[in-house]
């Protein structure tokens, strides 16, 4: 199991969704701590400094996104957003303030689960050094040689799709939205050519999919933006 005994700050504002969240936790051998406003949550994020962060966004004292902003500006720690929003301008919003991933109530705890061990499994392993080799799943990224490979067969990449795919594998298994790959990719000036994303991921899956019409390893977050397959434990 990825990081059994991490310490896990659930800010949530419904009791019986807190209960949930606890027995789920604990049965995984997650430490848990509990907050039911944005206060108390960033109190004992200051106060007891937790390995992630649970996070409802329609909390009684303070809307989550503003919550998120301050947490991110504090530590790099997994953000998991749960929420009753569905609409994809909420999901957007809680990503690009910096949330890791999102998941719409109801949920199930097995998807949960899974989330949160791909999330510190990253904060365990942090951002590659732009250096050796970087590798999820088949695909290798040697960042030296900039040579990279997909089930051991060299792949030819353009300087864009070879940056996208850097950033994917460097955050496998996170969401990544249009206007993040934008930025990274393009630069600050860019946010709102989505088009640009969707024609170079359309030609990495071309490259790098043994079905371009059944992705195995990018894999698209409907109106949100792009996820990188990550082996399951």
């Amino acid at each position: 199991m990825v990081a059994a005994g991490a310490l896990i700050l659930v800010i949530e504002d419904e009791p019986p969704i807190r209960r949930f969240l606890r027995i789920s936790l604990e049965g995984q051998a997650y430490r848990v701590l509990e907050a039911a406003t944005a206060a108390e949550g960033l109190r004992l994020f200051g106060q007891d400094a937790p390995d992630a962060v649970i996070l409802d966004l329609g909390l009684p004292d303070r809307d989550g996104l503003a919550l998120i902003k301050d947490i991110r500006q504090l530590s790099p720690l997994p953000i998991i957003i749960v929420s009753a929003r569905g609409q994809e301008r909420g999901k957007i919003d809680a990503l690009d303030a910096g949330a890791d991933d999102y998941l719409t109530k109801p949920f199930g705890v097995g998807e949960l689960l899974a989330r949160l061990r791909v999330a510190l499994r990253r904060t365990a392993n942090p951002h590659q050094p732009d250096r050796g080799v970087l590798t999820v799943g088949d695909i290798s990224m040697n960042l030296d040689s900039r040579e990279v490979t997909a089930n051991g067969k060299i792949i030819h990449l353009t300087p864009h799709e070879y940056r996208l795919l850097f950033i994917l594998l460097r955050n496998a298994g996170k969401v990544m939205t249009h206007k993040q790959l934008l930025k990274e990719t393009w630069g600050a000036g860019y946010g709102f050519e989505t088009h640009y994303v969707r024609v170079y991921m359309n030609q990495l899956r071309k490259k790098l999919e043994p079905e371009e019409s059944q992705p195995k390893y990018i894999h698209t977050e409907t109106g949100i933006g792009y996820r990188f397959y990550t082996p399951p434990d």
